[in-house]
This record gives structure tokens, C-alpha cells and sequence, in this order.
């Protein structure tokens, strides 16, 4: 009480002084961070490389998403990242997945994308309730496919999108564990940062079976980006990350939405 008493009594301008002192070694630290990260990313860049010379194609930002994801650890990451190359090349041999690759799960019309939320991250609705268990390789395609489309359409100097998952009608039929834990492992080790926010609405009670055999094989950065919305509360939680211009129709916004293979 007594050191706020002497704060507030300090003059105007000894506080704003101090004020902008203090903003100004925050902006010094992060100018030191960025400094550290960036060496990092050079020197990361180095060692996958002689590795790997199909790495030299990859731009210093997928690099760094990769080292974000690990830390900064520049082994831990080095080795994700060699890892997710080899993986490229066998599972999308031809630099893409083809619609004719995935004819099943297209027609289940299930993942959408359309207008950006309040940080220009692009918009992504996955209904959960129209999957249904079937061939896992070509559900493992259709998560790829997927999520280049929606980093292909990334703004420019963003790297994230904010994910809807729309469980409304979803049921036993629709649980798929394996699936679930196929399109985890491609997120968070083939698509690292990718994902800004996952709003998960129009849940049921019996999700939460699921739900608990999946959370163990989420990693920690993952879980923070995680909400759960209550169904009284959905408009405006929506609402607090997605102007109503750029909300989906189908949650009182203006914006129809539009199927993944149409972007």
C-alpha cells in the first residue's frame, strides 16, 4: 500500500519516463530474441542440409516453425524436420494429393475455409459428425491434402489458421481413434505451428470418451491453442477471435461457406 502511495505520487512526467523506459527494453529483449532465433534458423538451415540437400527449397520460415516447434532446440528439430522430408517424399511422391486420391472423403463434404479472424488467419470449418471410419491411407491423404490448401492460401506474412471443429451430430459411428491420432501426428509433426487456434463447438457428451484416448498424444503447445465452447456461449466466443463479416452463416455471421476443394 505505502509503495503505491509513493507511485502515485511520482510526477506525471518521471512515470511516463519510466514507462518508456521500460518499453523500450522489451522491445530490446525481443530484438535480442529475434536475433537468437534467426541464428539459429541459419544454423539449423546448415545442418539439414548437408543432410538433406532438397532442404535448400524450403524457406527460412518453415525452418523456423520447426524450431518454434522444438524450442529452439536446433537437434530436437533437425532431426523432426529430416524426418518430415523423407515422409514427403514417399507419401506425396508427386508433390500433391490429387482430388482423384481422396474420392471418398471429398464427398463427405467435411473441411471448409473462408474469410480470415481478427489476427488475418484464415478461417477453417471441419464438421467431425460427417466422418465416417474408412480406408486410413486415404484419410491420412485427405488430412494433407487439406492442410496444404489451406497453407497455399495463407496471407501473406501469416503462418496460421484458426480451426472450427463442428462435432453437431456426431455419434459412435463417427469416432475414429486411429484416424483421430493419423491426422494428430501429421499436425503437429508434418504441419508444426500451423494451427493458431482449434475452437471445438456442438459437443456431446459421449465425445469425451474419444476425446480422453486422444488428449495423452497432444503435445503441450497443442493443448494451449484448444478450446471447448459451451453452446449458449458459442456466438460470442466466436465472435471475440471473428468479426460477424467474416463468421461463418451458419453461426450468424455473413460469410457462406465453401468446401475445402473449391478454394
Amino acid at each position: 500500500m505505502e509503495k503505491e502511495l509513493r507511485e502515485g505520487m511520482k510526477p506525471k512526467q518521471e512515470q511516463e519516463e519510466e514507462e518508456r523506459l521500460g518499453n523500450n527494453n522489451v522491445m530490446e529483449m525481443n530484438e535480442r530474441e529475434n536475433e537468437i532465433e534467426q541464428s539459429k534458423v541459419g544454423i539449423m538451415r546448415a545442418l539439414v542440409q548437408r543432410e538433406d540437400p532438397s532442404a535448400k527449397d524450403v524457406d527460412d520460415l518453415m525452418i523456423r516453425r520447426f524450431l518454434r516447434a522444438r524450442d529452439l532446440d536446433i537437434e530436437k528439430a533437425s532431426n523432426l524436420f529430416l524426418k518430415y522430408l523423407s515422409w514427403r517424399r514417399a507419401f506425396v511422391p508427386n508433390g500433391s494429393i490429387a482430388v482423384s486420391e481422396i474420392s471418398n472423403e471429398i464427398t463427405h463434404n467435411k473441411l471448409f475455409m473462408q474469410g480470415l479472424d481478427k489476427k488475418g488467419r484464415p478461417i477453417v470449418v471441419c464438421f467431425g459428425g460427417r466422418h465416417k471410419q474408412n480406408n486410413l491411407e486415404e484419410f491420412k491423404r485427405y488430412v494433407v491434402y487439406g492442410l496444404d490448401k489451406i497453407c497455399s492460401r495463407m496471407p501473406r506474412g501469416e503462418e496460421k489458421f484458426l480451426c472450427i471443429g463442428d462435432l453437431v451430430g456426431w455419434g459412435y459411428s463417427n469416432s475414429d481413434i486411429r484416424g483421430y491420432l493419423a491426422a494428430l501426428s501429421i499436425l503437429q509433426d508434418c504441419f508444426p505451428e500451423r494451427l493458431g487456434k482449434l475452437i471445438i463447438v456442438n459437443v456431446p457428451y459421449i465425445f469425451m470418451t474419444a476425446w480422453k484416448m486422444v488428449y495423452p498424444f497432444i503435445d503441450s503447445k497443442t493443448k494451449k491453442k484448444i478450446i471447448f465452447v459451451e453452446n449458449k456461449k458459442l456466438k460470442s466466443t466466436l465472435l471475440s477471435d471473428i468479426d460477424e463479416s467474416q463468421l461463418p452463416d451458419i453461426y450468424g455471421g455473413q460469410l457462406p461457406l465453401v468446401p475445402i476443394q473449391d478454394t
